[in-house]
């Protein structure tokens, strides 16, 4: 039942927490965690916002993988993660501190995991229907 958790929930509750002020005050998801000196000359920058993205995107290969299991938890999957994908956009319409880029971004990536959630569902399932 433990895997049925939708891995997407991580960022959710990252976010919230700085938005709560538990990583400090201000714009914590702005700040640059560092700095590295590219061949080119140019000078890139990786933010907490940024790295965000990044596990947020894992995370959604991870839920993709997880998509493809044929059982009877996907269903719970499936539910959990349109609940989850319905935080983010009540929390990204009706939440002033959440009307940034970064959670708009989040919100996109929890939409593109139910999507491809029931997508990866409905075509495997397709796939073990069998005629005699």
């Amino acid at each position: 039942m433990i895997a049925s958790i939708p891995l997407l929930i991580i960022p959710f509750v990252l976010f919230n927490m700085g938005l709560l002020g538990l990583f400090g005050s201000g714009d914590v998801y702005s700040g640059a965690l560092f700095t590295l000196s590219m061949m080119s000359g140019g000078q890139w920058t990786m933010t907490l916002g940024d790295l965000m993205v990044v596990g947020a995107l894992v995370l959604l290969f991870v839920e993709i993988v997880k998509a493809t299991r044929t059982s009877n938890a996907s269903v719970i999957d499936h539910l959990l993660s349109a609940i989850v994908f319905i935080a983010f956009l009540i929390e990204f319409l009706l939440v002033r501190g959440a009307s940034t880029s970064l959670f708009f971004i989040l919100t996109v990536i929890a939409l593109i995991d139910l999507l491809a959630g029931f997508s990866v569902s409905i075509r495997s399932a397709g796939r073990d229907v069998s005629f005699n």
